[in-house]
């Protein structure tokens, strides 16, 4: 059971009613993380902040931030965002199958996307450090520099989300993620 309230747009805080309620739009239903985050405005806020910022000036596609919050939940063992994530990259594209080779590890259906995600793996696990080797290799692959440091912000907000389910305890409200 989730530590703090799950609040919806009229009980939540006044600094969070706004964003909550789109929120809620936005996904059908005000989902239980969002809910939880309006809790304390700073953490609903600098989400939604991220996200927008990501929206306005990120080059990754649905398909992509998708894979690598895949990745991120994975590493970091949130269950919640591993299934989140799940239902968003299936809605971005990828396949049930390709969802369970990303969390995994093994992607063999496309080999760009791979080094990418690579990179976010060992940057999760490392505390953002990756191996010059496989930098150059996503260089390689046709990752731009310009995408390779914007991984960090979709590492950031991924870690922000999971360290925040693990905080306070977060109760699933989505289909859960296969298992591996």
């Amino acid at each position: 059971m989730t530590r703090v309230t799950v609040h919806t747009p009229e009980t939540a805080p006044e600094d969070s009613r706004a964003e909550l309620t789109a929120l809620g739009k936005q996904f059908g239903k005000v989902l239980n993380i969002h809910g939880a985050m309006a809790h304390s405005p700073v953490v609903l806020q600098s989400y939604v902040a991220l996200q927008q910022v990501i929206g306005d000036y990120g080059t990754f596609d649905a398909r992509t931030r998708e894979a690598i919050a895949l990745v991120v939940g994975n590493v970091d063992e949130c269950t919640y965002c591993q299934s989140a994530h799940t239902m968003g990259a299936k809605a971005a594209g990828l396949t049930e199958d390709q969802t369970i080779a990303i969390r995994n590890g093994k992607i063999d259906f496309d080999d760009k996307l791979a080094t990418l995600l690579e990179l976010t793996r060992q940057a999760t696990a490392n505390k953002g450090s990756v191996k010059d080797a496989d930098w150059q290799t996503a260089l390689d692959a046709g990752w731009s520099d310009t995408e390779l440091t914007e991984l960090s912000t979709h590492v950031a907000l991924n870690l922000f989300t999971n360290y925040f389910n693990h905080l306070v305890e977060t109760d699933l409200d989505v289909p859960a993620a296969p298992g591996l």
